[in-house]
Protein backbone atom coordinates (compact mmCIF):
# COMPACT_ATOMS: atom_id res chain seq x y z
CA UNK A 1 0.00 0.00 0.00
CA UNK A 2 2.20 2.59 -1.27
CA UNK A 3 2.30 5.68 -3.27
CA UNK A 4 1.31 6.72 -6.71
CA UNK A 5 3.37 5.66 -9.66
CA UNK A 6 2.42 3.88 -12.84
CA UNK A 7 3.20 0.20 -12.87
CA UNK A 8 5.57 -0.76 -15.64
CA UNK A 9 3.79 -3.96 -16.71
CA UNK A 10 0.83 -3.88 -19.09
CA UNK A 11 -2.37 -5.61 -18.05
CA UNK A 12 -2.02 -8.62 -20.28
CA UNK A 13 1.54 -9.67 -19.61
CA UNK A 14 4.07 -10.32 -16.88
CA UNK A 15 7.69 -9.50 -17.35
CA UNK A 16 10.49 -11.09 -15.37
CA UNK A 17 12.49 -8.15 -14.09
CA UNK A 18 16.22 -8.31 -13.54
CA UNK A 19 17.47 -8.32 -9.97
CA UNK A 20 21.02 -8.49 -8.58
CA UNK A 21 20.83 -12.24 -7.84
CA UNK A 22 18.45 -13.41 -10.58
CA UNK A 23 18.93 -13.26 -14.32
CA UNK A 24 15.89 -14.02 -16.51
CA UNK A 25 16.38 -16.33 -19.47
CA UNK A 26 12.95 -15.95 -21.05
CA UNK A 27 9.49 -14.59 -20.42
CA UNK A 28 6.10 -16.12 -19.87
CA UNK A 29 2.67 -14.69 -20.39
CA UNK A 30 0.39 -15.33 -17.45
CA UNK A 31 -2.64 -17.36 -18.56
CA UNK A 32 -4.84 -15.93 -15.81
CA UNK A 33 -6.16 -12.42 -16.27
CA UNK A 34 -8.97 -12.65 -13.76
CA UNK A 35 -9.26 -11.37 -10.26
CA UNK A 36 -9.27 -14.21 -7.71
CA UNK A 37 -12.51 -16.12 -6.96
CA UNK A 38 -14.99 -14.69 -9.33
CA UNK A 39 7.22 -22.93 -16.65
CA UNK A 40 9.65 -20.59 -17.09
CA UNK A 41 13.19 -21.55 -16.19
CA UNK A 42 15.26 -18.97 -14.39
CA UNK A 43 19.02 -18.89 -14.16
CA UNK A 44 20.35 -17.31 -11.01
CA UNK A 45 23.83 -16.87 -9.67
CA UNK A 46 25.75 -15.97 -6.58
CA UNK A 47 29.42 -15.13 -6.56
CA UNK A 48 30.04 -17.07 -3.35
CA UNK A 49 27.93 -20.22 -3.73
CA UNK A 50 26.03 -21.79 -6.61
CA UNK A 51 24.17 -25.04 -7.14
CA UNK A 52 22.63 -26.36 -10.33
CA UNK A 53 19.35 -28.28 -10.20
CA UNK A 54 17.25 -29.65 -13.04
CA UNK A 55 13.78 -28.26 -13.72
CA UNK A 56 11.20 -30.56 -12.11
CA UNK A 57 7.83 -29.26 -13.27
CA UNK A 58 8.60 -29.86 -16.97
CA UNK A 59 10.60 -33.07 -17.39
CA UNK A 60 11.04 -32.52 -21.12
CA UNK A 61 12.81 -29.22 -20.51
CA UNK A 62 16.56 -29.69 -20.45
CA UNK A 63 17.30 -26.27 -18.97
CA UNK A 64 18.92 -26.01 -15.59
CA UNK A 65 18.64 -23.51 -12.78
CA UNK A 66 21.54 -22.17 -10.78
CA UNK A 67 20.34 -21.12 -7.34
CA UNK A 68 21.71 -18.22 -5.37
CA UNK A 69 22.95 -19.03 -1.88
CA UNK A 70 19.86 -17.58 -0.18
CA UNK A 71 17.62 -19.81 -2.33
CA UNK A 72 19.34 -23.12 -1.52
CA UNK A 73 16.53 -24.17 0.82
CA UNK A 74 14.12 -24.45 -2.12
CA UNK A 75 15.66 -27.56 -3.66
CA UNK A 76 15.22 -29.47 -0.38
CA UNK A 77 11.61 -28.39 0.19
CA UNK A 78 8.88 -30.99 0.70
CA UNK A 79 6.16 -28.68 -0.59
CA UNK A 80 3.28 -31.15 -0.25
CA UNK A 81 4.20 -32.03 3.31
CA UNK A 82 4.52 -28.37 4.25
CA UNK A 83 1.22 -27.50 2.58
CA UNK A 84 -0.66 -30.32 4.32
CA UNK A 85 0.57 -29.33 7.78
CA UNK A 86 -0.36 -25.70 7.16
CA UNK A 87 -3.81 -26.58 5.86
CA UNK A 88 -4.53 -28.92 8.76
CA UNK A 89 -3.39 -26.35 11.32
CA UNK A 90 -5.68 -23.70 9.82
CA UNK A 91 -8.68 -26.02 10.03
CA UNK A 92 -7.82 -26.93 13.62
CA UNK A 93 -7.51 -23.30 14.68
CA UNK A 94 -10.81 -22.39 13.03
CA UNK A 95 -12.61 -25.26 14.80
CA UNK A 96 -11.22 -24.11 18.14
CA UNK A 97 -12.69 -20.60 17.90
CA UNK A 98 -15.47 -19.83 20.34
CA UNK A 99 -16.43 -17.77 23.41
CA UNK A 100 -12.80 -16.89 24.23
CA UNK A 101 -12.44 -15.25 20.83
CA UNK A 102 -15.65 -13.25 21.33
CA UNK A 103 -14.42 -12.10 24.75
CA UNK A 104 -11.08 -11.10 23.26
CA UNK A 105 -12.83 -9.14 20.51
CA UNK A 106 -14.94 -7.35 23.13
CA UNK A 107 -11.76 -6.45 25.01
CA UNK A 108 -10.15 -4.93 21.91
CA UNK A 109 -13.34 -3.06 21.01
CA UNK A 110 -13.46 -1.55 24.49
CA UNK A 111 -9.82 -0.51 24.34
CA UNK A 112 -10.39 1.19 21.02
CA UNK A 113 -13.52 2.96 22.25
CA UNK A 114 -11.83 4.11 25.47
CA UNK A 115 -8.93 5.66 23.58
CA UNK A 116 -11.26 7.32 21.08
CA UNK A 117 -13.48 8.67 23.87
CA UNK A 118 -10.52 10.17 25.72
CA UNK A 119 -9.37 11.87 22.53
CA UNK A 120 -12.82 13.29 21.82
CA UNK A 121 -13.34 14.55 25.38
CA UNK A 122 -10.04 16.43 25.27
CA UNK A 123 -10.41 17.60 21.69
CA UNK A 124 -11.07 21.17 22.84
CA UNK A 125 -7.72 21.40 24.62
CA UNK A 126 -4.65 23.18 23.29
CA UNK A 127 -3.02 20.81 20.75
CA UNK A 128 -1.21 18.16 22.78
CA UNK A 129 0.31 14.71 22.28
CA UNK A 130 -2.05 12.90 24.68
CA UNK A 131 -5.19 13.86 22.77
CA UNK A 132 -3.61 13.18 19.40
CA UNK A 133 -2.05 9.85 20.42
CA UNK A 134 -5.23 8.55 22.05
CA UNK A 135 -7.52 9.50 19.19
CA UNK A 136 -5.06 8.20 16.61
CA UNK A 137 -4.68 4.87 18.42
CA UNK A 138 -8.45 4.49 18.57
CA UNK A 139 -8.78 5.11 14.83
CA UNK A 140 -5.84 2.83 14.07
CA UNK A 141 -7.24 -0.07 16.12
CA UNK A 142 -10.70 0.34 14.64
CA UNK A 143 -9.30 -0.25 11.17
CA UNK A 144 -6.38 -2.63 11.52
CA UNK A 145 -7.82 -4.86 14.25
CA UNK A 146 -11.60 -4.68 14.36
CA UNK A 147 -12.68 -3.82 10.81
CA UNK A 148 -9.82 -5.78 9.25
CA UNK A 149 -10.49 -9.11 10.94
CA UNK A 150 -14.27 -8.75 10.94
CA UNK A 151 -14.42 -8.05 7.21
CA UNK A 152 -12.17 -11.05 6.55
CA UNK A 153 -14.75 -13.23 8.28
CA UNK A 154 -12.65 -13.84 11.38
CA UNK A 155 -15.75 -14.05 13.60
CA UNK A 156 -18.18 -15.82 11.29
CA UNK A 157 -18.15 -18.96 13.45
CA UNK A 158 -18.07 -17.02 16.74
CA UNK A 159 -21.13 -15.91 18.71
CA UNK A 160 -20.62 -12.14 19.06
CA UNK A 161 -24.06 -11.19 20.35
CA UNK A 162 -22.55 -9.98 23.65
CA UNK A 163 -20.06 -7.77 21.81
CA UNK A 164 -22.35 -5.73 19.59
CA UNK A 165 -25.32 -7.81 18.61
CA UNK A 166 -25.52 -11.14 16.77
CA UNK A 167 -24.62 -9.75 13.34
CA UNK A 168 -22.55 -6.59 13.93
CA UNK A 169 -19.15 -8.26 13.72
CA UNK A 170 -19.93 -10.32 10.65
CA UNK A 171 -18.63 -9.97 7.12
CA UNK A 172 -20.90 -8.12 4.66
CA UNK A 173 -22.67 -6.51 7.64
CA UNK A 174 -19.96 -4.59 9.48
CA UNK A 175 -19.55 -1.12 7.86
CA UNK A 176 -21.20 -2.54 4.75
CA UNK A 177 -23.87 -1.39 2.32
CA UNK A 178 -24.88 2.04 3.65
CA UNK A 179 -23.51 5.30 4.94
CA UNK A 180 -25.19 4.56 8.26
CA UNK A 181 -23.29 1.27 8.74
CA UNK A 182 -20.09 2.96 7.69
CA UNK A 183 -20.60 5.79 10.18
CA UNK A 184 -21.35 3.59 13.19
CA UNK A 185 -18.93 0.75 12.45
CA UNK A 186 -15.86 2.08 10.66
CA UNK A 187 -15.56 5.56 9.19
CA UNK A 188 -12.28 6.05 7.38
CA UNK A 189 -10.86 7.48 4.18
CA UNK A 190 -11.45 4.21 2.30
CA UNK A 191 -14.91 3.03 1.27
CA UNK A 192 -15.32 -0.34 3.06
CA UNK A 193 -16.64 -2.11 -0.04
CA UNK A 194 -13.70 -0.79 -2.06
CA UNK A 195 -11.21 -1.83 0.59
CA UNK A 196 -12.74 -5.31 0.63
CA UNK A 197 -12.30 -5.64 -3.14
CA UNK A 198 -8.71 -4.39 -3.13
CA UNK A 199 -7.47 -6.06 0.02
CA UNK A 200 -9.55 -9.13 0.82
CA UNK A 201 -10.27 -10.32 -2.70
CA UNK A 202 -7.20 -9.22 -4.66
CA UNK A 203 -4.15 -8.60 -2.48
CA UNK A 204 -4.60 -11.76 -0.41
CA UNK A 205 -4.98 -14.03 -3.45
CA UNK A 206 -2.36 -12.36 -5.66
CA UNK A 207 0.30 -11.84 -3.01
CA UNK A 208 3.65 -10.84 -4.45
CA UNK A 209 2.45 -11.04 -8.07
CA UNK A 210 2.19 -8.20 -10.55
CA UNK A 211 -1.57 -8.41 -10.00
CA UNK A 212 -1.04 -7.59 -6.30
CA UNK A 213 -2.20 -3.96 -5.91
CA UNK A 214 0.01 -3.64 -2.82
CA UNK A 215 3.31 -4.74 -4.37
CA UNK A 216 5.54 -1.88 -3.25
CA UNK A 217 8.33 -2.58 -5.71
CA UNK A 218 5.89 -2.27 -8.62
CA UNK A 219 3.97 0.70 -7.28
CA UNK A 220 7.13 2.73 -6.78
CA UNK A 221 8.71 1.93 -10.16
CA UNK A 222 9.00 5.61 -11.14
CA UNK A 223 10.58 6.64 -7.85
CA UNK A 224 12.95 3.67 -7.90
CA UNK A 225 14.16 4.54 -11.40
CA UNK A 226 14.25 8.28 -10.83
CA UNK A 227 17.57 10.13 -11.10
CA UNK A 228 16.55 12.42 -8.23
CA UNK A 229 18.98 12.71 -5.30
CA UNK A 230 18.45 10.12 -2.59
CA UNK A 231 17.49 12.86 -0.13
CA UNK A 232 14.64 13.92 -2.42
CA UNK A 233 13.45 10.31 -2.69
CA UNK A 234 13.41 10.02 1.09
CA UNK A 235 11.38 13.23 1.23
CA UNK A 236 8.83 11.77 -1.20
CA UNK A 237 8.55 8.64 0.95
CA UNK A 238 7.95 10.74 4.07
CA UNK A 239 5.20 12.66 2.28
CA UNK A 240 3.57 9.33 1.39
CA UNK A 241 3.82 8.21 5.00
CA UNK A 242 1.88 11.27 6.21
CA UNK A 243 -0.82 11.15 3.53
CA UNK A 244 -1.01 7.63 2.08
CA UNK A 245 -4.50 6.66 3.26
CA UNK A 246 -6.34 9.51 1.52
CA UNK A 247 -3.78 10.33 -1.18
CA UNK A 248 -3.12 6.79 -2.44
CA UNK A 249 -5.05 4.06 -0.67
CA UNK A 250 -8.56 5.53 -0.91
CA UNK A 251 -8.38 6.19 -4.69
CA UNK A 252 -6.58 2.93 -5.44
CA UNK A 253 -9.18 0.84 -3.60
CA UNK A 254 -11.88 2.86 -5.39
CA UNK A 255 -10.25 1.89 -8.70
CA UNK A 256 -10.43 -1.81 -7.82
CA UNK A 257 -14.11 -1.49 -6.89
CA UNK A 258 -15.02 0.39 -10.08
CA UNK A 259 -13.18 -2.15 -12.22
CA UNK A 260 -15.15 -4.97 -10.57
CA UNK A 261 -18.43 -3.08 -11.01
CA UNK A 262 -17.72 -2.42 -14.68
CA UNK A 263 -16.80 -6.05 -15.21
CA UNK A 264 -20.07 -7.25 -13.66
CA UNK A 265 -21.96 -4.84 -15.89
CA UNK A 266 -19.97 -6.05 -18.94
CA UNK A 267 -18.79 -2.51 -19.58
CA UNK A 268 -15.04 -3.07 -19.47
CA UNK A 269 -13.08 -1.33 -22.19
CA UNK A 270 -9.60 -2.05 -23.48
CA UNK A 271 -8.39 1.13 -21.77
CA UNK A 272 -9.66 -0.10 -18.41
CA UNK A 273 -8.02 -3.47 -18.86
CA UNK A 274 -4.74 -1.93 -19.98
CA UNK A 275 -4.58 0.46 -17.01
CA UNK A 276 -5.80 -1.78 -14.18
CA UNK A 277 -2.20 -2.21 -12.96
CA UNK A 278 -1.62 1.54 -12.74
CA UNK A 279 -1.69 2.95 -9.23
CA UNK A 280 -4.27 5.69 -8.76
CA UNK A 281 -3.80 8.74 -6.55
CA UNK A 282 -5.76 11.89 -5.83
CA UNK A 283 -3.34 13.75 -8.10
CA UNK A 284 -4.02 11.31 -10.94
CA UNK A 285 -7.79 11.65 -10.54
CA UNK A 286 -7.59 15.46 -10.54
CA UNK A 287 -5.38 15.55 -13.63
CA UNK A 288 -7.54 13.09 -15.56
CA UNK A 289 -4.96 10.33 -15.92
CA UNK A 290 -7.76 7.79 -15.50
CA UNK A 291 -10.74 9.03 -17.55
CA UNK A 292 -12.85 6.00 -16.66
CA UNK A 293 -12.74 7.08 -12.99
CA UNK A 294 -14.80 10.03 -11.79
CA UNK A 295 -13.24 12.40 -9.28
CA UNK A 296 -16.65 13.77 -8.32
CA UNK A 297 -17.92 10.26 -7.54
CA UNK A 298 -14.73 9.56 -5.60
CA UNK A 299 -15.23 12.74 -3.59
CA UNK A 300 -18.90 12.14 -2.80
CA UNK A 301 -18.82 8.38 -2.35
CA UNK A 302 -15.39 7.69 -0.85
CA UNK A 303 -13.53 10.52 0.91
CA UNK A 304 -16.29 13.10 1.29
CA UNK A 305 -18.08 11.33 4.17
CA UNK A 306 -14.83 11.05 6.10
CA UNK A 307 -14.02 14.74 5.56
CA UNK A 308 -17.48 15.74 6.77
CA UNK A 309 -17.45 13.33 9.71
CA UNK A 310 -13.91 14.02 10.92
CA UNK A 311 -13.47 17.73 10.31
CA UNK A 312 -17.01 19.11 10.60
CA UNK A 313 -19.25 16.88 12.72
CA UNK A 314 -16.73 15.84 15.38
CA UNK A 315 -15.39 19.33 16.25
CA UNK A 316 -18.77 21.10 15.91
CA UNK A 317 -19.86 20.56 19.55
CA UNK A 318 -16.59 22.15 20.68
CA UNK A 319 -17.54 25.36 18.87
CA UNK A 320 -20.90 25.61 20.65
CA UNK A 321 -19.59 24.56 24.06
CA UNK A 322 -16.22 26.30 24.24
CA UNK A 323 -16.09 28.91 21.48
CA UNK A 324 -14.14 29.65 18.33
CA UNK A 325 -10.65 29.40 19.81
CA UNK A 326 -11.19 25.91 21.19
CA UNK A 327 -12.77 24.97 17.87
CA UNK A 328 -9.48 25.87 16.19
CA UNK A 329 -7.64 23.73 18.73
CA UNK A 330 -9.97 20.85 17.94
CA UNK A 331 -9.31 21.14 14.22
CA UNK A 332 -5.55 21.20 14.78
CA UNK A 333 -5.79 18.15 17.02
CA UNK A 334 -7.77 16.32 14.33
CA UNK A 335 -5.32 17.21 11.57
CA UNK A 336 -2.39 16.04 13.71
CA UNK A 337 -4.34 12.87 14.53
CA UNK A 338 -4.80 12.13 10.85
CA UNK A 339 -1.11 12.63 10.11
CA UNK A 340 -0.08 10.40 13.02
CA UNK A 341 -2.59 7.71 12.03
CA UNK A 342 -1.21 7.73 8.49
CA UNK A 343 2.37 7.34 9.74
CA UNK A 344 1.42 4.64 12.25
CA UNK A 345 -0.57 2.61 9.74
CA UNK A 346 2.14 3.02 7.08
CA UNK A 347 4.68 1.65 9.55
CA UNK A 348 2.55 -1.37 10.42
CA UNK A 349 1.03 -2.13 6.99
CA UNK A 350 3.29 -1.15 4.10
CA UNK A 351 6.28 -2.89 5.70
CA UNK A 352 4.53 -6.30 5.76
CA UNK A 353 5.48 -7.37 2.24
CA UNK A 354 8.57 -5.41 1.19
CA UNK A 355 12.26 -6.13 1.64
CA UNK A 356 15.21 -7.76 -0.07
CA UNK A 357 14.61 -10.91 1.99
CA UNK A 358 11.02 -11.44 0.71
CA UNK A 359 9.98 -13.04 -2.58
CA UNK A 360 7.83 -11.91 -5.48
CA UNK A 361 6.42 -14.19 -8.16
CA UNK A 362 5.73 -14.37 -11.89
CA UNK A 363 2.85 -16.87 -11.78
CA UNK A 364 -0.57 -17.24 -10.21
CA UNK A 365 -1.37 -20.00 -7.71
CA UNK A 366 -4.61 -21.54 -6.42
CA UNK A 367 -5.95 -20.51 -3.03
CA UNK A 368 -5.23 -22.94 -0.18
CA UNK A 369 -2.76 -24.92 -2.25
CA UNK A 370 0.71 -25.78 -0.86
CA UNK A 371 2.18 -22.98 -2.97
CA UNK A 372 -0.40 -20.55 -1.55
CA UNK A 373 0.71 -21.36 2.01
CA UNK A 374 4.35 -21.15 1.02
CA UNK A 375 3.88 -17.69 -0.49
CA UNK A 376 2.07 -16.51 2.63
CA UNK A 377 5.30 -17.21 4.52
CA UNK A 378 8.08 -16.18 2.15
CA UNK A 379 6.40 -13.00 0.88
CA UNK A 380 5.42 -11.70 4.34
CA UNK A 381 7.23 -10.44 7.42
CA UNK A 382 6.15 -10.65 11.05
CA UNK A 383 7.02 -8.20 13.81
CA UNK A 384 7.52 -8.51 17.56
CA UNK A 385 4.47 -10.17 19.08
CA UNK A 386 2.96 -12.19 21.91
CA UNK A 387 0.97 -9.90 24.24
CA UNK A 388 -2.19 -7.88 23.71
CA UNK A 389 -0.40 -4.58 24.34
CA UNK A 390 2.43 -5.30 21.91
CA UNK A 391 0.00 -6.65 19.34
CA UNK A 392 -2.27 -3.59 19.66
CA UNK A 393 0.66 -1.28 19.02
CA UNK A 394 1.21 -3.16 15.77
CA UNK A 395 -2.51 -3.25 14.93
CA UNK A 396 -2.35 -7.07 14.96
CA UNK A 397 -0.46 -6.77 11.68
CA UNK A 398 2.56 -8.37 13.31
CA UNK A 399 1.07 -11.79 12.47
CA UNK A 400 1.10 -11.20 8.75
CA UNK A 401 2.45 -14.65 7.87
CA UNK A 402 -0.31 -16.42 9.77
CA UNK A 403 -2.94 -13.97 8.53
CA UNK A 404 -2.05 -14.57 4.88
CA UNK A 405 -2.12 -18.31 5.38
CA UNK A 406 -5.60 -18.17 6.94
CA UNK A 407 -7.32 -14.78 6.46
CA UNK A 408 -10.51 -16.11 8.06
CA UNK A 409 -9.25 -16.43 11.66
CA UNK A 410 -9.73 -14.23 14.72
CA UNK A 411 -7.06 -12.08 16.33
CA UNK A 412 -6.67 -14.49 19.22
CA UNK A 413 -6.15 -17.40 16.82
CA UNK A 414 -3.15 -15.67 15.26
CA UNK A 415 -1.53 -15.34 18.67
CA UNK A 416 -1.97 -19.07 19.17
CA UNK A 417 -0.81 -19.94 15.65
CA UNK A 418 2.43 -17.95 15.50
CA UNK A 419 4.80 -20.29 17.40
CA UNK A 420 3.28 -23.35 15.70
CA UNK A 421 3.77 -21.88 12.22
CA UNK A 422 7.33 -20.90 13.05
CA UNK A 423 7.98 -24.49 14.14
CA UNK A 424 6.51 -25.92 10.92
CA UNK A 425 8.72 -23.60 8.87
CA UNK A 426 11.77 -24.68 10.84
CA UNK A 427 10.87 -28.34 10.24
CA UNK A 428 10.67 -27.86 6.46
CA UNK A 429 13.49 -25.34 6.12
CA UNK A 430 11.21 -22.50 5.00
CA UNK A 431 12.52 -19.00 5.87
CA UNK A 432 10.34 -17.38 8.54
CA UNK A 433 11.02 -13.63 8.65
CA UNK A 434 10.34 -11.89 11.96
CA UNK A 435 11.97 -8.55 12.80
CA UNK A 436 11.47 -5.34 14.72
CA UNK A 437 9.02 -3.16 12.79
CA UNK A 438 11.55 -0.32 12.46
CA UNK A 439 14.04 -2.67 10.81
CA UNK A 440 11.29 -3.66 8.39
CA UNK A 441 10.67 0.04 7.73
CA UNK A 442 14.29 0.47 6.69
CA UNK A 443 14.05 -2.53 4.36
CA UNK A 444 10.80 -1.20 2.88
CA UNK A 445 12.20 2.27 2.26
CA UNK A 446 15.24 0.71 0.57
CA UNK A 447 12.85 -1.00 -1.84
CA UNK A 448 10.86 2.20 -2.39
CA UNK A 449 13.85 4.37 -3.30
CA UNK A 450 15.64 1.68 -5.33
CA UNK A 451 18.49 0.81 -2.97
CA UNK A 452 17.46 -2.86 -2.98
CA UNK A 453 15.10 -5.20 -4.84
CA UNK A 454 12.79 -8.04 -3.88
CA UNK A 455 13.91 -11.62 -4.39
CA UNK A 456 12.57 -13.38 -7.48
CA UNK A 457 11.13 -16.83 -6.97
CA UNK A 458 13.04 -19.26 -9.26
CA UNK A 459 10.25 -21.04 -11.10
CA UNK A 460 10.63 -24.76 -11.78
CA UNK A 461 12.89 -25.84 -8.94
CA UNK A 462 9.97 -27.40 -7.06
CA UNK A 463 7.08 -29.06 -8.87
CA UNK A 464 4.19 -26.63 -8.38
CA UNK A 465 2.22 -27.48 -11.53
CA UNK A 466 -0.81 -28.79 -9.63
CA UNK A 467 -1.03 -25.53 -7.65
CA UNK A 468 -1.25 -23.25 -10.68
Amino acid sequence: RSASNTRSQPHNSRTNATTPNHRTTNQQTNPSQRLPHDNTAHTTSSSSFTTTVRIMCNPSNSKQTTLAKEDQWIQKLDLDGFGKEMFDLGQKLKAQQGPEDAAHLAKMVNWSRALTLFGLLTLWCYPNPLTVAALSAGYFMRWTMIAHHTMHGGYENVDTKNVGGPTTYKRFVFAWGSLYRRAIDWMDWMLPEAWDMEHNRTHHYRLGEVDDPDLVENNLTNLRKSDAPLAVKYGVVFFFMMTWKWFYYAPNTYKCLKFAEMRRQRKLTKQMQDTIHQSVTVKGLLQGYHPWLSFSEFLVRVVGPMMLYNFVILPLPVYYLFGAQCYKYALINLVLTDILTNIHSFLAIVTNHAGDDLYRFDTYCRANSPTFFLRAVISSANFSSGTDVVDCLHGWLNYQIEHHAWPFLSMRSYQKAQPMVQQICKKYGVPYVKHNVFWRLKKTVDIMVGNNSMRRWPEGVVDQSKDM
